[in-house]
């Protein structure tokens, strides 16, 4: 096999080993045995065990790329414990402090969403926040894996000002209960 084919395969690899963290660290992990602690960790080598268990084994090495290389820090490993970052929608608590948010915050969503959204305002449906970007492009990306993007801008400032409480993940992520709509502003002709 040329080097090329093998970097493919191993980034494949790579991006099956991460959707699975993420399904079973963020949403499901009674579904392979797994009890997060209240702050969403997990001990690595139980994680490691349960998966091998159910039939999906990886090393600590692959566990270890994943973590590092995935471009959006989706974990964290703390010694021999890892947790998803953010995005959980079992019952976790993640200990991060309020934060000040920037003036302007960003999501990222698609056109068949924009008039429930421009009613009811951003809700976290089945997570437990909203979850925010801090710049156009990294929303513009979020919005993509869904269909054509379309960027609503946060008035982030001003929901401070008005009391609403902002918290931001390890890896970037600007975390907050709930956006109304008066904050949002929509992009023109939409």
């Amino acid at each position: 096999m040329d080097a090329r084919r093998a970097g493919e395969r191993a980034e494949r690899r790579a991006v099956k080993v991460s959707k699975y963290l993420s399904k079973h660290l963020r949403h499901q992990p009674e579904r392979i045995g797994l009890t997060l602690d209240e702050g969403g960790w997990v001990a690595v080598d139980a994680l490691i065990a349960a998966a091998a268990a159910h039939g999906f084994p990886f090393t600590r090495d692959e566990l270890d790329h994943v973590v590092a290389a995935n471009d959006k820090q989706r974990f964290a490993i703390d010694g021999d414990r890892i947790r998803a970052s953010q995005g959980h929608t079992v019952e976790v608590d993640l200990g991060l402090p309020p934060a000040t948010p920037p003036p302007y915050l960003y999501h990222g969503t698609v056109a068949r969403c924009v008039e429930p959204i421009r009613a009811e305002g951003l809700r976290p449906m089945n997570r437990h926040d909203v979850h925010l970007s801090p710049d156009r492009e990294t929303a513009t990306r979020v919005g993509a894996r869904r269909g054509r993007p379309v960027v609503l801008c946060v008035d982030a400032a001003a929901m401070h000002r008005d009391g609403h409480v902002f918290h931001v993940s390890a890896n970037g992520v600007w975390l907050t209960r709930a956006v109304p709509p008066q904050y949002l502003r929509f992009p023109s002709g939409r």
